[in-house]
């Protein structure tokens, strides 16, 4: 039924948009640089409207579909200055040769789609942050770990933790909803920190931070959402190819440490077909810690094996209308032939030593992610169309674990259908206002449980359905003002059935507990204004709502209550208050924003002093700022830096004030102690360039010992640290390049954050020695 009602929807759009065809207009052409080389990945835009593209390796771009009339074309990108051109299509469509000139002040020109309309980024009244291809690149010659590359690059973001899991690496203090084009990769229902790290760097071609509470996406964006976007055909050539082997290793404590990876990507264009594939294949050897110790190998990324395979089909049935099939697998094992020593916690690190696993090999077993997409532009009233299917697949392995009855090991199986429809309906209201209207639905069905892997079941199969309506208003008024608005209504259901608590190594647990239905409903809200007529700066200011589903697996696990009705499991929803700039003088380039984050009803995991964990309903106030600075001295200097910093407290008495003996902060798991980066790119000659970035993350210490004697899990006093990476490219040919990426460049021997605020012997773990990663790339 569903797809009958799609494919009517599918023709009528067809038919209108034959019928408009003819009226409308295209316009095409060519950028080059000042030595008449095509440039690649440059934006272009017509101002006041939501048309624009990127460039192809040729250079080449077109934009279609556009309504009679006199337009500015917006032409710019990374490294570039900004191009406006005066076109007029009001006769005929017309073709271009356009001319950008380097210049390192235009980090701010690029599009963005991640509130599902085309923006420019310094333009769009909310704190957006783009890691673009050419950022990702540099930064994987240092480390391939998604998550290691997204903690040294986005301010507000926490650090990472050495390891598979990414509990801590909050945005703003509060949980941050993961997607690969727009498909959600985290597990509200039974959330197991697995989600930053889904997707090998070699299938992204950029990643979009949206900061702050969000709902553009549904459940989970507290903090804001993080979307890997995935590579796209950009050539016009029927076949090109690039191939990638790199080895790795530690070159202070070689022994047992080297690795390597290689990489493999195709893509081309056929008349109207493109495509791209892309695989990688990675094995690392041991790590080790500045001093040279085994670094504990519990949920460690040492002697593991990581897969991904990607591929991007798209067919072009005329200049309005495309199809478009991505796929996506990711796996990752550890086989290590080291196990746990357990140290002392602040005094001596837990390290490996040889022996033998209990169990199955920990890891990721799959994360496959699939997307059928079909687009159409200036269909009825000059609107395009984003038709999608997706499903998400993932299943992973946790270590054993003494904590069940007779041991045992975990897993989280999780599986996902959605379909999204998006329109988008531009308008002009009169002289100087232009906007559009994005609207649509989203359908998700997820379904999670975490069994053991012998079958006994911990938590059980729940089945969650979810259909939103939104709309979002975009309005560009008196030339220099951006006004948002919109609104999203999630209705949620989650069916849990009966089932019979795990027994524990203590005895505890074995109770029956009744299942049912959960339905509960989401009214969010946004609204946001931008001023962008001084290049000096930009403000904006915005309010926005988010909303996520509380850990429903880990609440019934091990609930006392013996009905899902008793349960206090109602979703937790944020208010996200804004003000920020982007200002640029000259060759300097500065960005900021403060922002307070609240909500009536909280979710903070804390833990008493025996480990038990629990759930803390109670109304959260979180607060900070960020700042961003580049100043782009000449084509082959630039520096820059970034800091961040967050705090955040819970009202326990729940009397609207946070500053009462009763109340307390939140703990390391939701807030990161404050982090500065600064960095210096040099080019000394056309084929050689250098990157060195600096990471100091500060302290944090607000909670007591326990009454034996330690610290709750979360509330270990964090101490500070510095690391320096080093990254570095030299181009031998137009075809091949070798590059050397060396991470903690002066072998220190530091802690991660985790390491202090775990609180605990055996998470006590050294962050990697100096590690490198030397390789050559070939284009072919």
């Amino acid at each position: 039924m569903v797809s009958r009602t799609l494919l009517s929807l599918l023709l009528v759009f067809l038919h209108f948009s034959l019928m408009a065809q003819q009226q409308l207009r295209t316009v095409s052409g060519v950028v080059l640089n000042e030595k008449g080389e095509p440039v690649e990945m440059i934006s272009v835009a017509l101002e006041g409207t939501v048309l624009g593209t990127n460039t192809g390796t040729d250079g080449k771009f077109q934009i279609s579909g556009i309504r009679p009339g006199v337009y500015t074309l917006r032409v710019g990108g990374v490294g570039y200055g900004t191009l406006r051109e005066r076109i007029d299509l009001t006769r005929s469509s017309t073709t271009l040769n356009l001319q950008v000139n380097q210049n390192q002040n235009a980090l701010q020109e690029v599009i963005v789609s991640a509130s599902r309309s085309v923006e420019a980024l310094d333009e769009t009244p909310a704190s957006v942050h783009v890691l673009d291809a050419r950022t990702l690149q540099l930064q994987s010659r240092v480390s391939t770990n998604i998550s290691n590359i997204l903690a040294a690059t986005v301010p507000g973001l926490g650090l990472n933790s050495n390891s598979t899991s990414n509990v801590g690496q909050t945005l703003r203090g509060r949980n941050v909803l993961i997607m690969v084009d727009g498909i959600p990769q985290s597990t509200p229902l039974r959330n197991g920190s697995r989600d930053v790290r889904t997707i090998d760097p070699e299938a992204i071609e950029r990643v979009e931070i949206v900061k702050g509470a969000t709902a553009v996406y549904g459940n989970g964006a507290d903090g804001g959402l993080i979307n890997y976007i995935t590579k796209q055909p950009a050539t016009g050539k029927p076949f090109s190819a690039t191939t990638s082997v790199y080895g790795t290793g530690m070159p202070f404590h070689a022994d047992e440490t080297l690795g390597g990876r290689i990489t493999q990507q195709f893509m081309g264009k056929v008349k109207k077909l493109d495509y791209v594939v892309t695989g990688a294949f990675e094995k690392t050897g041991v790590l080790k810690d500045g001093e040279g110790e085994v670094i504990a190998p519990t949920y460690g990324l040492g002697e593991t094996k990581s897969y991904n395979g990607f591929a991007k089909v798209g067919y072009n049935i005329s200049s309005n209308h495309r199809v478009e099939g991505m796929y996506n697998y990711f796996g990752s094992r550890q086989n290590s032939s080291y196990v746990e020593q357990t140290g002392k916690y602040a005094e001596t690190p837990s390290v490996g030593v040889k022996g033998d696993h209990l169990g199955i090999d920990e890891g990721t077993r799959y994360n496959h992610n699939a997307q059928l997409r079909y687009t159409g532009k200036s269909l009825f009233l000059n609107t395009n169309l984003d038709l999608s299917a997706y499903m998400q697949s993932f299943s992973t392995v946790y270590g054993w674990s003494t904590s069940f009855q007779n041991g045992g090991q975990s897993t989280i199986l999780s599986n996902k259908k959605g379909l999204r429809v998006n329109l988008n309906t531009p308008f002009e209201l009169g002289q100087g206002v232009q906007g559009s209207v994005t609207y649509g639905a989203d359908y998700m069905n997820d379904v999670t449980s975490q069994p053991l892997v012998d079958g006994r079941t911990w938590v059980p199969e729940m089945n969650m359905k979810n259909l939103a309506p939104y709309a979002q208003l975009q309005v560009n008024f008196l030339k220099d003002f951006n006004f948002k608005a919109g609104y999203r209504y999630d209705n949620v259901g989650i069916s849990v059935p009966d089932f019979q608590q795990l027994v524990t190594s203590t005895g505890a647990g074995g109770n029956s507990v009744q299942g049912g239905e959960l339905d509960f409903d989401a009214h969010t809200f946004n609204i946001g204004l931008r001023y962008t007529a001084v290049e000096v700066f930009k403000p904006f200011v915005s309010y926005s709502q988010g909303f996520s589903i509380i850990d429903v697996g880990r609440y019934v696990r091990s609930a006392k209550e013996n009905e899902l009705s008793k349960m206090a499991i109602e979703p937790v929803i944020v208010n996200n208050y804004e003000a920020g700039f982007h200002s640029r003088f000259g060759i300097l380039a500065l960005s900021g924003a403060y922002f307070i984050s609240t909500s009536k009803l909280g979710a903070n995991l804390k833990a008493n002093e025996l480990g038990v964990y629990s759930i803390e309903r109670a109304p959260e106030h979180v607060a900070g700022f960020e700042a961003v600075a580049d100043l782009f001295i000449s084509d082959r200097i630039t520096i820059g830096a970034s800091g961040a910093y967050s705090e955040g407290k819970v009202d326990l008495d729940n009397n609207e004030s946070f500053n009462d003996e009763a109340d307390r902060y939140l703990n390391g798991t939701r807030i990161p102690p404050v982090k500065v980066t600064g960095y210096i790119n040099l080019k000394p000659i056309d084929k050689l360039s250098l990157n060195l970035l600096g990471i100091y993350s500060g302290e944090r210490a607000h909670f007591e010992r326990n009454s034996k004697g330690g610290y709750n899990s979360g509330e270990g006093p964090v101490e500070s640290f510095y690391v320096v990476n080093l990254s570095s490219s030299y181009k031998v040919t137009e075809k091949l390049q070798l590059s050397l990426g060396i991470e903690n460049l002066l072998d220190q021997a530091y802690y991660l954050p985790q390491a202090y605020w775990y609180g605990r012997d055996d998470y006590f773990t050294r962050a990697n020695g100096a590690r490198f990663q030397l390789g050559a790339s070939y284009n072919w």
